[in-house]
């Protein structure tokens, strides 16, 4: 489900968060997903999990995607990650500098062709994730967001 504001919080229990600010560039990308390996591994859910796996990937095409339509000169992209330890669920967010581009909605997301090398980090983002969405709280930037069961 594809929501303008991200949904009232469901979770209960303890919590954990990491957030970093980072270039965005190809190698900030690929640092986003190397340190959500890493914070996962040391919550608990080891490197070879398939939770942590599935959360690497997801956040590697969030970044993506926020260094490819999202950067603006000179600003960075923020990761967050919130685990909600009750029900094994992490929260992925990847905010970027560029509220005029949003992604289109679940359901409008348009398959690539099969010439094209690029077009399906959402279409994973979306097969993989329980729920995911775009919010934009203030003028200058928007995030993307998506939850993800750990197991």
């Amino acid at each position: 489900m594809n929501v303008e504001i991200a949904p009232v919080d469901e979770h209960t229990g303890p919590v954990r968060r990491f957030r970093i600010r980072l270039s965005a560039t190809a190698r900030g990308a690929r640092l986003a997903r190397r340190l959500t390996a890493e914070q996962l591994a040391s919550w608990g859910r080891p490197y070879d999990s398939e939770g942590n796996r599935t959360a690497s990937l997801l956040v590697a095409e969030l970044a993506t995607n926020a260094v490819r339509h999202g950067r603006a000169r000179g600003r960075d992209f923020v990761l967050r990650l919130t685990l909600y330890a009750e029900d094994a669920t992490l929260r992925i967010e990847v905010t970027d500098a560029r509220p005029d581009r949003r992604p289109p909605a679940p359901g409008a997301l348009a398959p690539a062709g099969l010439d094209t090398g690029s077009g399906r980090g959402l279409l994973l983002v979306e097969a993989l994730s329980t729920h995911w969405g775009t919010t934009c709280g203030d003028p200058y930037t928007k995030t993307v967001w998506c939850e993800v069961p750990l197991g």
